[in-house]
């Protein structure tokens, strides 16, 4: 009994202590130096539209008249950039009648004297493709709590030695086709030699070759994009030719996306930049101040109105509540060592507030299931079992339905590939509507906090309540909903 009784103050706190956590992040300072241990709100990276970033237009050097596929290529360097700084709000255009690519990202986090032209000139850089002995790195972290990787092994090859990458379907080992897609790789004559000599080491299982960060018994050859590994391939066979393929059961537009990335480091012409200016944010410098105060002042309301109305159980409602806006915050920040830091939008705010909505709803649903079976006269234990048996059904199915739309939008507008998922994309971008990163933002923040909904405001409000029941202090079944027995 008195493990039981233990349980509320153990959720309890550790969710408070994670709100914290999720709040303020954790730090040290020492000095001037100040080491980042976990991400808070502060170290969020805001949309274009809340606080402003750069549009930028990348043109090619020397008056190159470039081809669709290499300005597909240089669409592909960007966005494996963006995406490798944490950025998901972003548009990158592709001009083919101007031989123009168009970007658009946000600001640094914290960065108020912002300087666009280092920005656009880190972004702009030819994209350095090189092929590396095995597939190793080591990775420090700033203080600033933002993570560098250094790629390891001998480098092989460079983007110049490679002639193009594309796709073709995939064969298995009695030459017969496959449902899935490959990547064919034609060197130059520079790298023939050199690919040959690697991929004879690495079928002599040479140990540079070797997968250290993975499977031991696995001997690559590492493709990087600038400090990005986009595949590590084992080889099987010496290739002398200097054609090679890889596979890994690829769908078509993965396989296309991986030679896309290939191409793009082996571009015939640098990029010069030929316009660039800064966004303003679109809500407004005094936005964000004002969303996060009406936030926390709608969260206190509706949690005050969960105590007055269900007692006992909105009390633990709120506490959940506060666990799941937490936990969203949390995935956006990069608190999880498993998920990289997010982009925070506009719409990813409203998919917050939705996912708000959606926590409210479950506890109300069991509220009121508790009410009910308190009035059927049951006792308390038994209506609490009852009660969060009942609610759990309506509570999936309304939930399900929510995270099948946030994955569709997910989809649409990141990596499916889905004939649903296209059509969406398409008719969002027929209407105008930005598909790159709001979006996704929107379906990101909405699938998160529903996740997180389950978690707390079913499996932590279910322990604290059922918790509390044991204490004879919260055994009035008034505190319930219910009526006197």
């Amino acid at each position: 009994m008195k493990k039981k009784k233990a349980v509320f103050f153990i959720v309890f706190f550790l969710i408070i202590a994670f709100a914290a956590s999720t709040v303020f992040g954790v730090k040290n300072q020492y000095g001037d130096l100040t080491t980042v241990y976990i991400k808070g709100l502060d170290d969020i990276r805001l949309g274009i539209d809340i606080q402003g970033g750069v549009d930028v237009t990348f043109g090619p050097e020397d008056g190159v008249d470039a081809t669709s596929n290499q300005l597909v290529a240089v669409e592909e360097v960007m966005k494996t950039r963006l995406v490798s700084l944490g950025i998901n709000d972003y548009e990158v255009y592709v001009d083919d009648s101007n031989d123009k690519v168009i970007v658009r990202f946000p600001w640094k986090t914290g960065e108020s004297d912002f300087d666009p032209e280092s920005a656009v000139a880190e972004l702009g850089e030819t994209a350095k493709l090189q092929f590396r002995a095995g597939y190793t790195y080591t990775s420090d972290v700033d203080e600033f709590g933002n993570t560098t990787v250094t790629p390891g092994g001998d480098i092989i090859l460079e983007g110049t030695d490679v002639e193009q990458a594309s796709v073709q379907p995939a064969r298995d080992d009695s030459g017969n086709l496959t449902e899935y897609y490959a990547v064919n790789l034609e060197l130059k004559d520079s790298g023939k030699d050199a690919f040959a000599a690697a991929t004879q080491a690495a079928v002599n299982k040479d140990n540079a070759y070797l997968d250290i960060n993975g499977t031991q018994s696995r001997y690559v050859i590492s493709i990087w994009m600038d400090t990005t590994c986009i595949s590590y391939p084992a080889v099987n066979d010496v290739i002398s030719d200097g054609v090679a393929t890889i596979t890994g059961n690829f769908d078509y537009e993965g396989a296309k996306a991986l030679a896309d990335k290939i191409n793009g480091g082996a571009l015939p012409f640098n990029l010069k930049t030929e316009t660039f200016k800064t966004i303003s944010p679109s809500m407004g410098k005094g936005a964000l101040r004002i969303m996060m105060m009406s936030g926390v002042i709608a969260l206190v309301l509706i949690m005050l109105y969960m105590i007055v109305l269900y007692r006992l159980p909105g009390f633990v409602a709120a506490v959940a509540l506060i666990g799941q806006v937490a936990g969203t915050l949390a995935v956006i920040s990069g608190w999880f060592g498993f998920e990289s830091s997010n982009t925070l939008t506009i719409p990813g705010i409203a998919g917050i507030i939705l996912a708000i909505g959606m926590g409210v709803d479950c506890n109300i649903i069991t509220g009121e299931r508790i009410k009910e079976e308190m009035n059927t006269g049951k006792s308390l234990d038994s209506a609490l079992k009852a009660a969060y048996k009942r609610s759990f059904t309506s509570i999936l199915d309304g939930n399900m339905t929510v995270i099948i739309v946030a994955v569709i939008l997910m989809g649409a507008f990141g990596v499916s590939t889905s004939f649903f998922a296209k059509m969406l994309k398409f008719l969002f971008t027929w209407f105008g509507v930005s598909t790159e990163g709001t979006i996704y933002s929107f379906g990101f923040t909405l699938l998160t906090g529903v996740i997180f909904n389950f978690i707390m405001g079913v499996l932590a409000s279910r322990l604290m309540l059922t918790s509390l029941s044991k204490f004879k202090a919260f055994q009035n079944r008034k505190l319930y909903g219910g009526a006197e027995k």
